[in-house]
Formats: structure tokens, C-alpha cells, sequence
């Protein structure tokens, strides 16, 4: 046997619709088999919604992994960390029985999201006419920071006097430009040196090299499994750019966000509804009418972990599925919540869009051709019955059979699993 047969394998978990596709339950189900779970881009922007038992877990920045005992969770440099957002969700899972001692780690090389931050992300798009509907947790001045390399790493709060200068330097930037915004109240700003100095030791304590652990990890045999924060069409290179996110979302984003190389990948999930949602602004082309759309958000629940804002809701897009299969390389797809679409009596599937320019079989790059297009449907009869005690995919009723079959079809991706259902065990494993 090889010396590359005997390394560990790397699976890739990533959203291939724009964003709330359940992944956290994925990554849940999937940590099982793994020894390490790691975040590789995103911050407190995301919320994966588990179910373990009776209780419900809204994770934002520690990998859903971390429900499983005895498994290694990190964070890796493509990650904005917001350290008091962390660390309230660190303290709130310990006090609800989840052990994190020694399981929890945090890139050298990630970036801090501090409170100015967060203020320049609420300032702004509040004074904007062509909003973007962030989350307003701060993710895109902070990625900007980075880019302008402007921005602070973990690593830069090892020296005491140079952390506070550089804390120091980023409050200063971020007072003058929240009063060129017009904005008075600092209170945010003000305290956040000294915020940010309580939490230096506790942070530093969990500080690693998370690509030399994955890298390790791998060449001795354990599994990674790498998790992205939001959905496809939200990347800032191949998304609805400017309705995207500020980082990369996509599977080239998990090789450089953890610290590894592509080579060491080996597999890559797509996570998709079997139809499609999305918060913020932005185009939406398979947008259900208000009726419709009311139902499938109520048989969905589809509120914003993060936000609580409703969720758009419309048909499968097969286009954007198509799309984001080949822009990720998928190996495999996830369908999940194949149970929101039990009652109905039919269900339409977009294969195409119909423009002015004429029929489009693939993703457009232009966001005006996308915010004119009209689908071009493909209408299935619904099943009219319950899949949530399904476990293997012969116990599913024949026409949802069928469906998934089609969206297999249009994406020319196998599906290896299907969820029926918000808990660990309504998941149907295909692969």
C-alpha cells in the first residue's frame, strides 16, 4: 500500500445554494466519523441550527462538531473571529453539559472582528439606498481590514505592549470613520482596547497552527472534515456579487482558509434544500408568489438563525445547483429538508432561465440578466406523504424517488445523503 493510501481522509462540507441550507446538522452527522472538525472561512454571521435530543444548539463561530464528544473543533485563518461572541457561545455551551476543555482551537492566523466592527457594518448599510442586507455582526469591514492589511491575527496579541498598539491604532481608524458617517455614539468603540486586553490570555490559550494540526492529523491517519460558513452563490469571487459575503465560500476557500493544501481533499459535499431560500437582498429568480411562499416558510420554518428574519423561499434552482457543482468540484450532493415538500400536490424545478437575451442554461455572471431571468420549469407530481420515518431511500414514496433522481440528473451529481427531518437521525445515508 501507498504512502498517500495510508494518509487520513479530508471531506469538504459546503453550502450549494446561498446560504441556510443545513449544513450544521451535516457537519453534525458527519463529525461522528471524524477526529477533527474545522471552520475554514466566515464568523458570527452564520448560524447552524443542531438538534441533539430534545435540545436545540445555535452554533456561530465553533464548528457544529463540538456536540460530539472527545472530537478536536477549530478555527481556521480564512475565520473572522469576534473573540466575545466566541467565547459567550464557548461559556454557554459548557454550562449546558458540553465539555470543551483541550477540544477547541483557534488559527494564529485568524483575524480578530471586534466591536468597531460591528458598528461600521450597522452604520453604513443603515445610511446606504443600495443595501447589501448584511447581518450586521461586522464580517465585511473586518475582511476589509485584512485586505488592506490593516487587520489584527490572534498572533498579534502574543506581545502585550504591541497588542495594545495595535488595538489602539484600529479604534483610532474606526472613530474617524464612524464620524465621517456622521455617528456620535462610541461607546462601542471606546471600550473595546481594554475589552480585547481581558480576553488576550484566554484567547492565546487556545491559539494553534490549524494547517500544521490538519497536515499532521492527515499523515497519521485521522479523518478532517472542513466547514464553510455560508452557501455558494454568497462568494465574493462567484456569487451575486454585490449581494455576497466577504470571503470565499467555495471549496478553493476550505484548501486556503484551513491551512492545507487542495491535494489533500478528498471528497466535497454539496448541502442543498430540495428547494431554495435566501436572506438579505439580491436576486431570487425561482422566488415563490407571496401564497406560496408564506406556506413553504411556514412548513420550513424558515427564520434566520443568525437574524431571525424570514427567509425568501422559492423552487429548486437547478441552474444555480448546476453551477455550483462545477465551481466547487462536487463529489457528492446533500438534499436536505426532502419532508417541507410532503403535503404539496406538485413541484416545480428550474432548468433554465428565460431572458431578453434568450435561454440560459448556465449561471449568469450579471446580476441584471439574473434579476430579469424567468424560470423555466419542470413540474413534477408531488408524493403527498411523509418521509420523516424514511431511513434508506427505498423507503421514500415514489415520486419523491423521482425527484431526487431529476435533481441528480440536472446537476450531474450523485446524492449521498437526504434529510427528512431535523434530528441526528433522519438522515438517510445513499453513499
Amino acid at each position: 500500500m501507498s504512502d498517500g493510501e495510508n494518509r487520513g481522509r479530508c471531506t469538504v462540507v459546503l453550502g450549494g445554494q446561498w446560504g441556510d441550507e443545513g449544513k450544521g446538522k451535516v457537519v453534525d452527522v458527519l463529525a461522528e466519523e471524524s477526529d477533527i472538525i474545522a471552520r475554514y472561512q466566515g464568523g458570527a454571521n452564520a448560524g447552524h441550527t443542531v438538534h441533539v435530543g430534545d435540545e436545540e444548539f445555535i452554533l456561530h463561530q465553533i464548528p457544529s462538531g463540538i456536540l460530539h464528544p472527545e472530537k478536536r473543533c477549530l478555527l481556521g485563518n480564512g475565520v473572522v473571529l469576534d473573540p466575545i461572541q466566541f467565547f459567550r457561545e464557548y461559556d454557554e455551551a459548557e454550562s449546558r453539559g458540553v465539555s470543551l476543555d483541550g477540544r477547541v482551537g483557534v488559527s494564529l492566523r485568524a483575524q480578530l472582528l471586534l466591536p468597531y466592527h460591528r458598528l461600521l457594518d450597522q452604520i453604513r448599510e443603515g445610511k446606504t439606498t443600495k443595501k447589501i442586507g448584511t447581518t450586521g455582526r461586522g464580517i465585511g469591514p473586518a475582511y476589509e481590514e485584512k485586505i488592506g492589511r490593516r487587520g489584527i491575527r490572534v498572533v498579534d496579541l502574543k506581545d502585550e505592549q504591541e497588542a495594545r498598539e495595535r488595538l489602539t491604532e484600529g479604534r483610532e481608524r474606526a472613530r474617524a470613520r464612524l464620524a465621517a458617517l456622521g455617528e456620535t455614539d462610541l461607546g462601542a468603540v471606546e471600550a473595546c482596547v481594554e475589552d480585547a486586553m481581558a480576553i488576550r490570555e484566554r484567547l492565546l490559550s487556545l491559539a494553534t497552527d490549524v494547517g500544521l494540526e490538519i497536515h499532521e492529523a492527515i499523515k497519521s491517519g485521522k479523518k478532517i472534515l472542513l466547514e464553510g460558513a455560508q452557501g455558494t452563490a454568497l462568494d465574493i469571487d462567484h456569487g451575486t456579487y454585490p449581494y455576497v459575503t466577504s470571503s470565499t465560500t467555495t471549496a478553493g476557500g476550505a484548501a486556503s482558509g484551513s491551512g492545507i493544501g487542495p491535494t489533500a481533499i478528498h471528497r466535497i459535499l454539496g448541502v442543498v434544500k430540495a428547494y431554495i431560500t435566501r436572506v438579505g437582498n439580491g436576486p431570487l429568480p425561482t422566488a415563490l408568489p407571496p401564497a406560496m411562499d408564506e406556506k413553504v416558510r411556514t412548513l420550513g420554518a424558515e427564520f434566520g438563525a443568525t437574524t431571525g428574519r424570514p427567509r425568501r423561499c422559492g423552487w429548486f434552482d437547478g441552474v444555480l445547483a448546476r453551477y455550483s457543482a462545477r465551481v466547487n468540484g462536487l463529489t457528492g450532493l446533500v438534499v436536505t429538508k426532502l419532508d417541507v415538500l410532503d403535503t404539496l400536490p406538485e413541484i416545480s424545478v428550474a432548468n433554465a432561465y428565460r431572458t431578453p437575451e434568450g435561454e440560459l442554461t448556465e449561471f449568469p455572471a450579471d446580476n441584471r440578466s439574473l434579476a430579469n431571468a424567468e424560470p423555466v420549469y419542470e413540474t413534477m407530481p408531488g408524493w403527498e406523504s411523509s418521509t420523516a420515518e424514511a431511513r434508506k431511500v427505498e423507503d421514500l414514496p415514489r415520486n419523491a424517488r423521482a425527484y431526487l433522481d431529476r435533481l441528480e440528473e440536472i446537476t450531474s451529481t450523485p446524492i449521498d445523503m437526504i434529510g427528512v427531518g431535523t434530528r441526528r437521525r433522519q438522515i438517510i445515508h445513499v453513499a
